[in-house]
């Protein structure tokens, strides 16, 4: 963690919990917007045009909110847009960490050794914890954002004049329904396979585990009905949110997280869902299982030992018939 721009402790999977031992995410810090004539966006300043080449996402396979992010990118087709640094799966003392591992990058920008290390360019003073993704603007050196749900809605407009795209992920018509499914599945899904596996007590376990398994429920009652994304035919920022959840959850979050009251497997729609969504354009070359799964068993306080297991064997066969 940085404290001040220094780093002052080997990384810790929770930084903080609440009174009832439930795991306390960190809130994003930078948050500026890409707009299409570099005004100001929502929150933070403006000088951010939509520009080719100029920009960078800087992203982990292991995580979710990351690959949010590099999904958005390749749906919307920005591939030539922004470019992407991927770094290695395994956190080390120091965080996220570049090179080192098949799949993982060097950081062409300034040879970092660290991501904490761009943190402290962006901000010398910079205190929490380096996360990501990190979108940055190698023109003017800093970072833009390192907020996932930002930058997917800015990918979604943003460029739509330099690479115009067929699909739109938050349409105005539906975007209250969109935030308001978002803000449930993020609390109980999403963000609930992490408070089941950091609880540092019973209560908070039990809570969380039940919240999961509640919402899984609730979206296999939901895709049931035949449509094909969340909203009917329209896939959306909903559907990122929820996939990437989905692809990790029997691989991972099942066993390290003790999530393990069912698998995703178990779910008939919610796996016709998790393989239809595989298919779209881009969305296969996203996903590094490897990286996934050596990223979450790295977790030491999860697992002391190291040792990383091999399948489930339906997760690899189902990467195996969507590959490109």
């Amino acid at each position: 963690m940085l404290v001040n721009g220094k780093w002052t402790e080997d990384w810790q999977p929770v930084q903080k919990a609440d009174e009832k031992g439930r795991f306390v995410r960190q809130t994003s810090s930078f948050r500026n917007w890409i707009t299409p004539d570099g005004s100001a966006g929502p929150t933070g300043t403006g000088g951010f045009a939509a520009e080719a080449g100029r920009y960078r996402l800087y992203i982990a396979y292991i995580c979710p909110w990351a690959s949010r992010t590099l999904m958005a990118r390749a749906l919307k087709g920005l591939e030539d847009m922004i470019s992407v640094t991927v770094v290695a799966p395994a956190l080390s003392n120091q965080g996220w960490a570049f090179g080192g591992y098949p799949g993982a990058d060097a950081d062409p920008l300034f040879g970092a050794s660290h991501l904490h290390e761009l943190y402290t360019r962006a901000d010398p003073d910079f205190t929490g914890r380096a996360t990501v993704p990190v979108l940055w603007d190698e023109k003017t050196g800093t970072m833009v954002n390192n907020e996932s749900a930002d930058i997917i809605r800015m990918f979604d407009t943003a460029f739509e004049a330099l690479v115009p795209s067929d699909i739109r992920l938050y349409p105005e018509d539906i975007g209250d329904e969109i935030d308001a499914l978002n803000a449930r599945v993020y609390d109980l899904l999403n963000n609930g396979v992490y408070k089941s596996g950091f609880a540092s007590t019973q209560v908070a376990y039990d809570e969380a585990v039940e919240g999961v398994f509640q919402m899984l429920d609730e979206l296999e009652q939901r895709l049931s009905d035949g449509r094909d994304f969340l909203f009917g035919d329209r896939f959306t920022e909903a559907d990122i949110r929820l996939f990437v959840t989905l692809i990790r959850f029997d691989a991972a979050y099942h066993g390290l997280f003790k999530t393990n009251r069912r698998r995703i497997a178990d779910y008939p729609a919610l796996s016709a869902y998790q393989e239809r969504v595989l298919r779209l354009k881009g969305v296969r070359a996203t996903v590094n299982m490897d990286h996934i799964v050596r990223g979450y068993y790295s977790i030491k306080t999860l697992n002391a030992t190291g040792i990383v297991p091999t399948g489930p064997q339906h997760v690899i066969d189902l990467l195996a018939r969507t590959a490109v």
